[in-house]
């Protein structure tokens, strides 16, 4: 039986945010006034607790803070809320062209605010150089032309210049360096500028750690090809990609043969979601385009493909953490919804869906892998499981379609096999409610759990054991 619950919006606390442009000024989400007023027909006990930044000791979830080279967001607009969010990465992109406007002569004022600003919030930026310069008649703009970089030899040697006071500047702060970003197309360009600059790096930087941006799949095996034919395939540790599908779940055949691939050419080779999210709207241009997102298919989205890199122990990057302004449209990606002004207007539901991910599966929290399960309901339905401190952990979604708009649970017979609970509660990703579970309607016996009226839906439930849950101690946000 499908259960809906969607009670009455009055009495529930705004999710405001006085704007710094405009004192007094606040804006509610209603979206997220809705998914606090849904939820699963269950006895709600609390919320979990998030953490700061600061308060994770570890963990491999980054978020993008892009484009800043280009002036399509204000990163004093959002800092803050970066530490907030409880990423322990931060992916920036240099600006080549912002820092060197006079040929030999670099600023890097406004990058310093954006590499120490992540560093003070307890976040460790790593950094894409990119993009071309006009002085040295290459593109700003994504999507540029490596070839007026590396066929000339004027622009290729201030690159190499530009790269080596960049990395000699923040070694002490930046570990990971990506180069470029989505050349398509350009797989003999790029493996020119990946041998050179990366080398480079090394230099300067011995224990540096090297990304190759993400690529098409040929490009990729003519770059794969030129550092074996130059002995130089350890100068690269981790190959990005960037996997916008409209259903998050759909990726990871790709992944698991690209994986394959790179283990032929190299066995420390890991692949490194670099960056990915998607929009709040129906945008008519860039990655998703031409399907009707909204705020609440967006932040299922954004679980869905966390929860799947998680288990499969892949780094990932949420993209991204505010909306960008492009020269010809407002992109609505952002876990904060922004304006044309750049300024905050409030949190996206996903911001919070996304801060209850990073707080929790920090990296004390270990995958075990996808879980066999069986189920009464005829959708596909994953379970992703994990251990923390001994104890079970059980992510489980709908994942064999895109992701709804529905604030709507099925009650669910369900066996997973390979976990076992004590004292199990049910936690919605999303709100961050955590709900009390009939002790009639659960048994773990023989390493199996099995679930009687399990509520699940399109976005990922939470099994763990109560005494592994932090709890919130405010009852509003």
């Amino acid at each position: 039986m499908k259960v809906r619950t969607l009670s009455v919006l009055i009495g529930l606390t705004i999710c405001c945010v006085t704007m710094g442009a405009d004192q007094g000024k606040t804006y509610r989400s209603i979206s997220w006034d809705k998914f606090n007023a849904s939820g699963p027909e269950l006895k709600q006990i609390g919320w979990v607790a998030t953490r700061h930044a600061k308060d994770i000791k570890s963990s491999d979830w980054s978020v993008g803070c892009e484009t800043l080279d280009r002036d399509q967001a204000n990163f004093s607009v959002y800092k803050d809320y970066v530490g907030e969010l409880g990423a322990k990465y931060g992916r920036l992109q240099s600006g080549w062209a912002k820092c060197e406007k006079e040929k030999g002569v670099y600023d890097f004022a406004w990058l310093d605010q954006c590499v120490y600003g992540l560093d003070e919030q307890g976040v460790e930026p790593w950094m894409c150089l990119c993009y071309g310069n006009p002085i040295y008649k290459s593109s700003i703009q994504l999507g540029s032309s490596l070839g007026p970089v590396v066929n000339s030899e004027e622009a290729m040697a201030a690159w190499l210049r530009y790269v080596e006071v960049t990395v000699a500047r923040y070694k002490d702060v930046v570990r990971e360096w990506e180069i470029w970003n989505e050349p398509f197309g350009q797989g003999e360009d790029y493996a020119v500028m990946v041998l050179a600059t990366a080398e480079l790096i090394k230099k300067i930087q011995p224990d540096a750690v090297i990304l190759v941006t993400h690529i098409r799949d040929s490009d990729r095996t003519i770059v794969l090809d030129a550092l074996k034919a130059a002995g130089k395939l350890d100068l690269v540790d981790y190959w990005a990609y960037h996997p916008y599908a409209q259903n998050p779940d759909a990726s990871y055949q790709w992944v698991e043969k690209t994986q394959r691939q790179l283990a032929s050419y190299s066995p420390k080779y890991k692949l490194y979601q670099g960056e990915v999210g998607c929009p709040a709207i129906l945008e008519w241009t860039h990655a998703l385009a031409h399907y009707p997102w909204t705020e609440y298919s967006q932040a299922k989205w954004n679980l869905r493909r966390m929860a799947g890199d998680r288990v499969r122990g892949i780094r990932s990057s949420v993209f991204t953490i505010i909306d960008l302004k492009y020269p010809n449209m407002l992109q609505s990606f952002g876990l904060i919804r922004s304006n044309l002004l750049h300024e905050f207007i409030y949190k996206r539901p996903t911001f919070y869906a996304v801060q209850h991910m990073m707080s929790f599966f920090d990296d004390a929290v270990i995958p075990v892998g996808i879980l066999d399960c069986e189920s009464t309901s005829p959708r596909k339905l994953t379970v992703a499981g994990f251990q923390k401190a001994g104890t079970s952990v059980a992510l489980m979604w709908y994942s064999g379609e895109i992701p709804s708009d529905e604030l709507a649970w099925d009650n669910v017979d369900v066996t997973v096999k390979g976990v076992a609970f004590q004292d199990p509660v049910y936690v919605e990703m999303i709100t961050g409610k955590v709900f009390e579970l009939d002790q009639n309607a659960w048994n773990s016996e023989g390493g199996n759990t099995t679930c009687t009226q399990l509520p699940v839906w399109d976005s990922p439930m939470m099994l763990v054991e109560r005494a592994q849950i932090e709890f919130r101690k405010e009852a509003t946000r």
